[in-house]
């Protein structure tokens, strides 16, 4: 019935496969738990290996790194059953009727979103960006995330089938970190595959610390150009690109890019220091996106 599918590397999944495989176990359904890291070498994996003691749950290690977006198709190949619910390693269940909610909801829909929360505290001043941008612009309540049910929908703590799974699967070219979810979902809406947005989230546990959040956000941005270059996402999508488009109308990526160069250092000391301003985020992610565009003379 269901194969819960957990892309790990160098984190501690045994707490959340203890949680996952006891709902699972109450609710007396078919399943299987399959947790996967991408040759991170891990001293965690000792905590990891673990997971094999338990009924229906195994723990692997890849030999070679195959990044994030084909350590996906790869869990999907090995399935077993008709569902596929994908949830990060670093991913805590905060709600005893987890799985429950979710086995109840199955019916008509190809893909279910539960959604995802960030903690109501920020564990640290060091951390405050990718928190802030969690807590305040990607956390949505279901009932927000079905106006735009495709732009809303983030490639963990999801479910969907496995015969939709096949048709879009993820693009394994682009390696780096970032926009695998933005593409992902794109082509879920081009085949007008059904979503339901629930209401049963999952806190996110390992918050990216602001320096190492902004070298991922850089990455992410230079796959979106990727996407955007080749075509394989529409610029509607996407509300940077959208932004980008209506720059580029004007002829001002030039001016934009060299604006940004020169205020580069001053935006990069406040999204690392303390205190991170989300309006300057906007500033920098559009400001990085129209040099990055210049100098690749796109």
């Amino acid at each position: 019935m269901l194969s819960i599918l957990i892309p790990v590397y160098n984190y501690n999944v045994y707490p959340l496969v203890v949680e996952l495989q006891k709902q699972c176990m109450e609710c007396g359904i078919v399943f299987e738990i399959l947790c996967q890291d991408d040759a991170s070498k891990s001293n965690l994996n000792v905590f990891n290996e673990n997971v094999n003691s338990f009924l229906n749950c195994s723990f692997i290690t890849l030999e070679q790194n195959v990044a994030h977006r084909e350590n996906r198709n790869l869990l999907a190949a090995k399935a077993q059953y008709e569902y596929l619910l994908y949830i990060d390693g670093d991913s805590v269940i905060i709600r005893d009727n987890y799985v429950q909610s979710y086995i109840a909801n199955l019916n008509n829909f190809d893909v279910i979103y539960g959604g995802r929360l960030h903690p109501e505290k920020c564990p640290s001043q060091f951390q405050e960006l990718r928190w802030k941008y969690g807590r305040f612009v990607e956390d949505k309540s279901a009932a927000n995330r079905r106006k735009n049910p495709y732009q809303s929908l983030l490639f963990n703590n999801t479910i969907i089938k496995k015969t939709c799974f096949n048709k879009v699967k993820f693009d394994p070219i682009l390696k780096k970190y970032g926009h695998d979810d933005t593409q992902f979902s794109f082509q879920l809406s081009v085949l007008k595959i059904s979503i339901c947005h629930l209401e049963n989230p999952v806190e996110h546990g390992d918050i990216d610390f602001n320096v190492a959040y902004i070298v991922k956000t850089k990455e992410s941005l230079e796959n979106l150009i990727i996407l955007y270059s080749q075509k394989k996402i529409d610029t509607e999508f996407v509300r940077l690109l959208k932004i980008y488009d209506l720059v580029k109308k004007t002829k001002s990526t030039f001016i934009i890019a060299k604006i940004y160069s020169i205020l580069e250092k001053n935006i990069l000391l406040n999204l690392q220091g303390v205190n991170p301003n989300l309006f300057v985020f906007t500033i920098f992610r559009l400001g990085y996106f129209c040099k990055q565009i210049q100098s690749k003379n796109l």
